[in-house]
């Protein structure tokens, strides 16, 4: 299987692209990479499988070989920090919920930004 490096990956826009060591770019969708993974940083090396996709190269069954270290993980915050974090998050979802009670959507502006304090806070929690 051909391996390559992350040059770039948008979570915003669902795809990126990997060099591979043979010197061509692959496309690299979200949908691709493996399970429980939503994205990855640029410079994390992968091994791959290779499909003729509409625009080029597009690389399929994604295994990640090593990921570069996270800042994140080196930033634990401290205690009383994380449980404020998580009291004030509470009474976001509660407020979506509420609305969602009443046939009020949040907007896609708010779910993006909900979903970053929930995986930060995730984040947190496992580190």
């Amino acid at each position: 299987m051909p391996t390559g490096k992350v040059k770039w990956f948008s979570l915003e826009k669902g795809f990126g692209f990997i060099a591979s060591d043979e010197g061509e770019d692959v496309y690299l969708a979200a949908t691709s990479l493996p399970e429980g993974v939503t994205t990855v940083k640029p410079g994390t090396k992968l091994e791959f499988g290779v499909a003729d996709g509409r625009r080029g190269p597009q690389a399929l069954s994604i295994r990640i070989i090593d990921a570069p270290p996270s800042l994140v993980a080196n930033n634990h915050v401290n205690s009383d920090d994380l449980a404020a974090m998580i009291e004030d998050t509470i009474k976001i979802l509660d407020k979506v919920g509420n609305g969602l009670r009443h046939g009020r959507h949040p907007s896609p502006v708010e779910t993006e930004r909900l979903g970053k304090v929930l995986r930060g806070i995730a984040g947190q929690l496992e580190a």
